[in-house]
C-alpha cells in the first residue's frame, strides 16, 4: 500500500485539512484548485495543468471574466433571496454565508475587486437598496413585480423593433433617392432638362367641365378637332392643341393645369419623406437624450405623495407631504389627514397630479428640481403640459409624464 493511499494516515489528515475553507489569495479560479500554502500556490502556478488554462483565458479574457461576473452575481442573489428576502442585513455578513461553500465563484476572478464595488453595482442596477453606516454596507432586497418585469422586457423588444424598421426605411429612402439623383444625371447628360421645377396652374381655379358628345356627328366633330389641333401642333404656330370631349371655354384648359399642378415630382416626393425621416430620428435622439438624464431617485422635499404600500394599511392610498429626503430613496412623510411622521421608501410613494391650475415641482429628466403651473393634462398619454417658473427654463411649456413631477406644497417665491 502506498504512502498516499484512501485509508493512509497521510491521506486522513490532508482530507481534514482540506475541509474547512482556505485563503481565497492560494485558490485559482480556471483550474478550480484551492493550495493550503504559498509554495503550493507557486507549484501550482508553474504546472502544465495551469499554464495551458492560461492559454485558453488569454484567448478571450474579457468574455471569461465577464462569465465569472454573471455566475458570481447570479449565485449571489440567489442565496440572498433565499436566506434574507425581507431583512435588511449587513453585506458582509450576507457575502461570509455565500462563500461557506467551498465550490463558489470566487471575487478575484470577476470584475469587482472588493465586496464594496460589488454591493455599489447592486445599488446602480436597482436589485437592493444600499445604505453606507458606520457599521457598514447593508442591503435590502428589492422585490419586483414578475408581470411588470415581463412586460418592461416586451416594450423593450418592441422598442428595438420599431428602431430597426425606422433605419431600415431611412436606409430605403437613402437608396431611392441615390437611385433618383443617378437617373436624372443620366438623363441630363441626353440632352433633356431634368431639372425639379415647381408645377403652378396659371389659369384661374375654374371647375372643370366635360362636355359630352351625343351621336355620332359629335363624335365625327370632336375627331376633327382633334386632327385639327394636332395638325396646329405640328406646324409651330404656338397655340396648344384642343381636347375632345373638354369645352375651353368652361376651363378645359385649366383642367390640364390642374392635372400638372395637384401632383409632386418623385424627388420631391423623396426629399420630404427624407425630411420626416430625419426628423423623426432627431426626435428620437432627444427622447435617448432626455432618458439619459434621468436618476433612479426622485424624492424632493414639500412635495406631495400618496402612500401605496399595503403593508401599511392605516395609511394606504392617503396623502401626505416629503418633509425631508434621508438618503435619497428614504423620506420623512407627513400624513396629511393624521398627522403622523412615517419613513416610507420612494418604491412605496407615487406622485400627485393637482389640479390645472395647481404648483408642481419637477422630480426627474431635464427639468428636474424646476417649478411650474400645470396647464392640462391628458389622461390618454398619461401626460400633463406644465409651464415652468424661475431659473434657465421660464416661460417654457413642456409635456411632462405623471412620474416625473408631483403636486407642490406651497407657493412659489
Amino acid at each position: 500500500m502506498g504512502k498516499n493511499d484512501f485509508l493512509t494516515p497521510k491521506a486522513i489528515a490532508n482530507r481534514i485539512k482540506a475541509k474547512g475553507l482556505q485563503k481565497l489569495r492560494w485558490y485559482c479560479q480556471m483550474c478550480q484548485k484551492q493550495c493550503r500554502d504559498e509554495n503550493g500556490f507557486k507549484c501550482h502556478l508553474t504546472s502544465e495543468g495551469h499554464k495551458r488554462q492560461m492559454e485558453i483565458f488569454g484567448q478571450n479574457p474579457e468574455r471569461i471574466v465577464e462569465g465569472y461576473s454573471e455566475e458570481f452575481e447570479r449565485t449571489f442573489m440567489e442565496h440572498l433571496r433565499r436566506a434574507h428576502p425581507f431583512s435588511r442585513i449587513a453585506a458582509n455578513v450576507v457575502y461570509n454565508e455565500y462563500i461557506n461553500d467551498r465550490n463558489h465563484i470566487h471575487m478575484n476572478s470577476t470584475k469587482w475587486l472588493t465586496l464594496t464595488e460589488f454591493v455599489k453595482y447592486l445599488g446602480r442596477t436597482g436589485q437592493c437598496k444600499v445604505e453606507e453606516t458606520p457599521k457598514g454596507w447593508f442591503i435590502t432586497l428589492i422585490h419586483r413585480d414578475e408581470m411588470e418585469e415581463i412586460e418592461g422586457q416586451k416594450r423593450a423588444k418592441r422598442d428595438r423593433a420599431e428602431q430597426a424598421e425606422e433605419e431600415r426605411h431611412r436606409r430605403m429612402l437613402e437608396e431611392q433617392i441615390e437611385r433618383a439623383q443617378k437617373l436624372a444625371r443620366v438623363e441630363g447628360d441626353g440632352g433633356q432638362d431634368t431639372g425639379a421645377t415647381e408645377l403652378r396652374r396659371e389659369e384661374l381655379e375654374a371647375p372643370l367641365g366635360f362636355q359630352l358628345a351625343a351621336g355620332r356627328a359629335a363624335a365625327a366633330a370632336g375627331g376633327g378637332a382633334a386632327a385639327a389641333g394636332e395638325q396646329q401642333g405640328r406646324g409651330g404656330g404656338g397655340g396648344r392643341p384642343a381636347l375632345a370631349g373638354l369645352d375651353e371655354e368652361d376651363g378645359g384648359g385649366g383642367a390640364v393645369s390642374a392635372a400638372r399642378g395637384g401632383k409632386k415630382s418623385k424627388i420631391e416626393e423623396l426629399m420630404e419623406k427624407d425630411r420626416a425621416a430625419k426628423e423623426a430620428q432627431a426626435a428620437s435622439d432627444a427622447a435617448r437624450a432626455a432618458a439619459a438624464q434621468r436618476l433612479d431617485h426622485w424624492l424632493a422635499p414639500g412635495i406631495v405623495v400618496k402612500v401605496m404600500a399595503k403593508k401599511l394599511a392605516a395609511y394606504y392610498k392617503q396623502k401626505g407631504v416629503v418633509l425631508r429626503v434621508l438618503d435619497r430613496f428614504r423620506g420623512e412623510v407627513e400624513m396629511a389627514d393624521s398627522g403622523d411622521v412615517l419613513q416610507v421608501d420612494q418604491e412605496e410613494l407615487e406622485t400627485v397630479v393637482p389640479q390645472p391650475g395647481g404648483s408642481v415641482l419637477v422630480l426627474n429628466g431635464p427639468y428636474r428640481g424646476s417649478r411650474g403651473t400645470l396647464l392640462s393634462i391628458d389622461t390618454k398619454r398619461y401626460q400633463a403640459k406644465v409651464k415652468l417658473r424661475g431659473g434657465s427654463h421660464d416661460g417654457r411649456t413642456v409635456w411632462l409624464e405623471y412620474e416625473d413631477f408631483s403636486r407642490f406644497q406651497g407657493t412659489f417665491k
